[in-house]
């Protein structure tokens, strides 16, 4: 199948009894059993419900991986392979992540004995001086939170392979539409379900997606074990949402370019993130590995300080000032203050998320609507 057709199609067949279409919701607790042990594949949801497993379905076929696990959110997707790692096991990672992710790390593996090295991965090899008989784990995003990082993959992939690491990929960026981290030789790939699979800012989760049979086993047992599982409401809406994926991440990719390109020519403009420009760094890998480039877009305002920053964030009439991205509709957000609050400053100005910083989750709605309001807001 082609992309859109998994999108519409993936993990979903008619319903056994009923002949619905639509995957049903299965809004119960526990199964049937004939005899002890004797059941149609379902026991309890916290581990296994029919919804749920249409949609880890769908999430696999999308990402060309063999199995899928959705979770209650990404940071419980993001907690399960961190559950993984032993006390002294080293994990290398970016210096420019999603503020959640560098807080679950720095907060709570690290007093677990776990150690963390955040890098600039802009070269593959830059890894290799970090890496011992203790490493287990590279951790990447690309493109990263909030400045657009391009990290090569398959790059990355073949040194962890010659190291005997795992590979994980936050893909929430990019969304398994516009790049698939296993085809590039990733073990993990993550997502928060949140943003861009999901599509309308109505349902929190996250999703693992794996080739390997025995790591799927261990995170399916921290899956169950550990229960930070979805419920079939969201499990439904999610595979709703998935069906337009496909159309949605067009219509993002056309805005954020129209976008990024009146932003780079705005006089109140002073750098401008957007992996399709090409003099933004590591744009070859970004046009090698991705089939088009987003509709994430940050930038920095010029001359400008915390107050004036503010004030141009509140007052967009169209972008909504607000957390998470991914949505149908278009979202301002201040990293500093909002999604990066937990990064020390110093740590986050050295990648550039800086108090002047901005992102834009470019929506879908009528470009000719969203510049107008760049341009109000910008005066």
């Amino acid at each position: 199948m082609k992309f859109a057709t998994k999108a519409i199609h993936a993990g979903q067949e008619p319903d056994p009894t009923t002949g619905a279409v639509m995957t049903p919701i299965y809004q119960t607790s526990t199964y049937w059993q004939k005899s002890p042990g004797d059941h149609k594949g379902f026991e309890y949801s916290r581990g296994t419900n029919p919804t749920r497993k249409a949609l880890e379905d769908c999430l696999a076929a999308l990402e060309n991986a063999k199995h899928g696990l959705a979770f209650s959110s990404g940071m419980g997707a993001t907690d399960a392979v961190m559950k993984l790692l032993q006390p002294g096991d080293e994990v290398i990672t970016g210096n420019d992540l999603y503020g959640g992710s560098y807080r679950i790390f720095t907060k709570i593996y690290a007093k677990y004995g776990i150690k963390f090295h955040f890098l600039d991965l802009s070269r593959p090899e830059n890894i290799l001086p970090f890496v011992n008989d203790k490493t287990k784990l590279v951790w990447i995003e690309t493109p990263t939170n909030p400045t657009m990082q391009i990290v090569d993959i398959a790059g990355i992939s073949k040194l962890a392979k010659a190291h005997n690491l795992l590979l994980a990929v936050d893909n929430t960026f990019a969304s398994p539409y516009l790049q698939n981290p296993i085809d590039l030789g990733a073990d993990i790939v993550m997502h928060s379900v949140t943003k861009y699979l999901g599509g309308h800012s109505d349902v929190v989760m996250g999703a693992l997606m794996v080739n390997d049979e025995q790591l799927y086993k261990d995170l399916w047992f921290i899956y169950n074990a550990c229960g930070a599982t979805p419920g079939p409401q969201d499990a439904f809406l999610v595979l709703r949402g998935i069906k337009t994926l496909h159309l949605r991440m067009k219509a993002h990719c056309e805005n954020g370019a129209k976008v990024a390109h009146f932003l780079k020519k705005h006089p109140k403009v002073d750098r401008i993130y957007w992996p399709g420009f090409e003099d933004h760094p590591n744009h070859a890998i970004a046009k090698q590995q991705m089939r088009d480039f987003g509709g994430m877009v940050s930038f920095t305002l010029k001359n400008a300080d915390l107050q004036e920053t503010f004030r141009v964030a509140g007052s967009f009439k169209v972008f909504a000032l607000a957390e998470s991205l991914g949505g149908v509709e278009s979202l301002i957000n201040h990293p500093v203050s909002m999604t990066h609050g937990s990064i020390p400053k110093e740590e986050r100005e050295k990648v550039g998320v800086t108090d002047n910083l901005l992102r834009l989750s470019v929506g879908i709605e009528d470009i000719d609507d969203l510049i107008q309001d760049l341009e109000q807001a910008l005066k």
